[in-house]
């Protein structure tokens, strides 16, 4: 029997496991065209979240063993990504052009969940994504400033909806553009709640594959509406190692699990301190907090962020981390994040679909 030129292929990327879903390329079913043009091998790779940071060591470890096949002379690998789009629950109403919803939560204040929103955000733009981010925090919006777009005013065309600003590559909507810096937000909960659903609801995102939602600390008015209204696919939760910030992330963690909204994973901010003079490393506010947590609740540490002065001096000055010093450990550390924040959602939706088939087989078959 012969064997077809994209059998081969299929060998190969056998022999390569997707590093963030764990399970070999032939199997994750990336390969979309596999044609061989006289002696140019053409491959097109198609991954379920952004990784365009992986891209090129991709392609150098499969160009070699691609070569090596019979009357191939050249190869060409083009990879792109497509993010699967999970059908909203009942009761939760469809955001028109987005694909995914990711939000970004903490139990209490002073984590850094929202520089972890918006270097999420950044971090998934840099992988290739269309990245929308919304400011949920009401009472403290904090991302006009940390994107140095304060001061800024949504226009709108019709009167009804409001078009995002934007900044380094995203779209962003918060109620620091609807207010003056000064200016307090004293509103009762129901007043917080519709203020929330306007944002969400009445601005022009346009196409996103991820629209991530800086919420506000703790599990109030915000983090119900979210959770029964809005098709949330994921939700990353921002911790600490000390023992009174991982006391709320448990509280956070056990609201989402009510409300059914996956917990992607657990980032720990503040979880080392090196030195500047002396290189001496410590765990000012404990070790391994966000490891046990994780462990408990039978979900990942997608990653541990120091005490480092540069990621409140960046995101002070409007331009965070991931794209200050794009090539640094921080937003390495980001990417990383961002890519294992995709992958976990591509693998639920996987599961959904699964799911979906299984139940539709079976209701047939009645």
């Amino acid at each position: 029997m012969t064997i077809t030129i994209r059998e081969r292929v299929l060998t190969v990327l056998a022999d390569h496991d997707d590093p963030y879903i764990e399970v070999n390329l032939a199997e994750t079913d990336v390969l979309r065209r596999c044609e061989l043009n006289g002696k140019v091998l053409e491959l097109d790779l198609c991954f379920p979240y952004a990784m365009g940071g992986l891209t090129r060591a991709l392609v150098k470890a499969l160009k070699p063993e691609l070569l090596n096949f019979k009357d191939v002379a050249d190869v060409s690998v083009r990879v792109t990504h497509d993010i699967p789009v999970v059908p909203a629950r009942e009761g939760r109403e469809p955001l028109a052009g987005i694909r995914q919803v990711i939000c970004v939560a903490s139990g209490k204040g002073g984590v850094g969940k929202s520089t972890t929103a918006v270097n999420l955000a950044l971090a998934l733009s840099l992988e290739g994504a269309r990245v929308g981010l919304l400011d949920a925090d009401i009472y403290g919006p904090s991302q006009a400033m940390m994107l140095g777009v304060q001061g800024q005013r949504p226009t709108t065309e019709d009167g009804k909806t409001f078009q995002p600003i934007l900044a380094h590559g995203l779209t962003v909507m918060s109620m620091a553009f609807l207010l003056t810096e000064r200016s307090p937000t004293i509103w009762r909960g129901p007043m917080v709640s519709s203020a929330f659903t306007q944002m969400l609801r009445q601005t022009n995102w346009g196409p996103l594959d991820y629209l991530v939602i800086d919420m506000p600390p703790g599990t109030g008015d915000i983090q119900l509406t979210l959770s029964q209204q809005v098709p949330v696919n994921g939700a990353v939760v921002v911790t600490t190692p000390q023992d009174i910030a991982l006391l709320d992330a448990r509280r956070g963690i056990e609201m989402f699990r009510k409300v059914e909204v996956p917990v992607l994973g657990i980032v720990e901010n503040m979880s080392l301190h090196r030195c500047q003079q002396c290189g001496h490393t410590e765990h000012l506010f404990g070790e391994g907090g966000g490891e046990r947590i994780a462990a408990e609740y039978d979900t990942v540490l997608l990653g541990a962020l120091p005490l480092d002065m540069s990621i409140r001096e960046q995101t002070d000055g409007g331009r965070p981390s991931a794209i200050s010093d794009p090539d640094g450990p921080i937003a390495v550390a980001y990417r990383d994040i961002a890519r294992r924040v995709g992958a976990r959602l591509a693998m639920i939706a996987r599961a959904d679909s699964h799911a979906s088939l299984i139940t539709t087989s079976t209701r047939t078959d009645d």
